[in-house]
């Protein structure tokens, strides 16, 4: 059996997080915020495929991407819930038989021994919407850089493999800004050479492309044109840098003592977690979304205790203080940032 390396990429995921919460957004265009309001400053942070076809993209301030999509409803971030959803993504990985990297909280590398990885790569798409309720993309490849490119070309939803054999037929044609880590202002210059498609990159010179790169990134450009790159999956995980606990109400609480008692017992959640893993908080931030979309984030720093979990109801509460509850409250949510990586409690 061959060795083989796929790259799941989660489809649109801030976006498909808020949608399995709001599925009246389905086929909508939906721009997820750093505020969810684009009056003001900030940043995209995901955006539907309906969306994109506005021109909006990820990074774009908000303000630009009402301009390019007046209709598009708006919404604040809510990293809490997506770091929960990452978190069903890679644990159902890691069921699989396979070494799993972890290269973000919405794609991760897989290392396994196969001879049908379009099974498995089926499997998991399968098995990642069962238990997470979303949609991924599956690039197959002989290298890390092929699996990367094969997962992008692969969206939404798809499976496609990419090998040395048929990697110049497929993205030979493509701009080098398809290639792993090839930004605008490198494809700008690459340009001003002549090179404007990856299989032009491909056959560049690489002596050439070091004296105009520098010595390491000229060759190395030529290396992604050519698909190369190693292909070893190191199974790792990112330490957790936070905690966190919501509660969505089945009915809005009008009640300003209802949600600080909510926002107590997810204090109380967190801290919890907190003893189990016996890490150590730094800052606890507490999200509240208003009926029926307006979400804003508030935080107070541990300064007692020392950040222990007996420090994140306190701290929670004095950052609930800066919110005027002066309507109803759809959601809170609970989040304590971990002054450093997570270890397990000595015995």
């Amino acid at each position: 059996m061959a060795r083989w390396v796929l790259h799941v990429d989660m489809d649109q995921f801030v976006v498909a997080v808020e949608i399995l919460r709001h599925p009246e957004l389905r086929g909508l265009p939906v721009v997820v915020g750093t505020v969810g309001d684009p009056g003001r400053r900030g940043v995209v942070s995901g955006c539907s495929y309906e969306a994109r076809a506005f021109g909006v993209r990820s990074g774009m301030a908000l303000r630009q991407a009402r301009r390019r999509c007046p209709g598009a409803v708006f919404l604040a971030s809510d990293p809490e819930a997506y770091r929960r959803a990452s978190h069903q993504v890679m644990a159902t990985l890691v069921g699989f038989p396979a070494d799993v990297e972890a290269a973000g909280w919405d794609e991760a590398f897989l290392g396994a021994t196969t001879d049908d990885p379009e099974r498995l790569a089926r499997d998991v798409q399968a098995a990642v919407r069962a238990r997470a309720g979303l949609a991924c993309s599956v690039g197959i490849g002989d290298t890390r850089e092929r699996a990367k490119v094969a997962s992008a070309l692969a969206k939404p939803g798809g499976v496609l493999r990419l090998t040395a054999a048929n990697w110049l037929a497929v993205v030979g044609p493509e701009p080098p800004r398809r290639l792993w880590g090839v930004g605008p202002r490198t494809q700008a210059r690459l340009a001003t050479l002549g090179i404007r498609t990856v299989a032009a990159l491909a056959r560049a010179d690489p002596d050439a492309m070091a004296a105009a790169f520098g010595a390491h990134a000229g060759p190395h450009l030529v290396a992604l044109a050519r698909g190369e790159g190693p292909a070893a999956v190191s199974p790792r995980r990112p330490p957790p840098r936070s905690h966190g606990h919501q509660q969505t109400f089945a009915s809005d609480l009008g009640d300003p003592a209802l949600v600080r008692s909510a926002v107590a017992g997810a204090a109380d959640e967190v801290a919890a977690d907190l003893r189990r893993s016996g890490a150590k908080a730094r800052r606890v931030a507490v999200t509240v979304r208003f009926a029926p979309f307006d979400t804003h984030t508030r935080s107070a720093p541990v300064g007692a205790h020392s950040g222990g979990p007996d420090g994140v109801r306190p701290a929670a509460l004095a950052a609930l203080g800066r919110f005027r509850l002066d309507r109803p409250v759809r959601m809170v949510a609970v989040r304590a940032d971990l002054a450093a990586p997570a270890t397990a409690p000595s015995s």
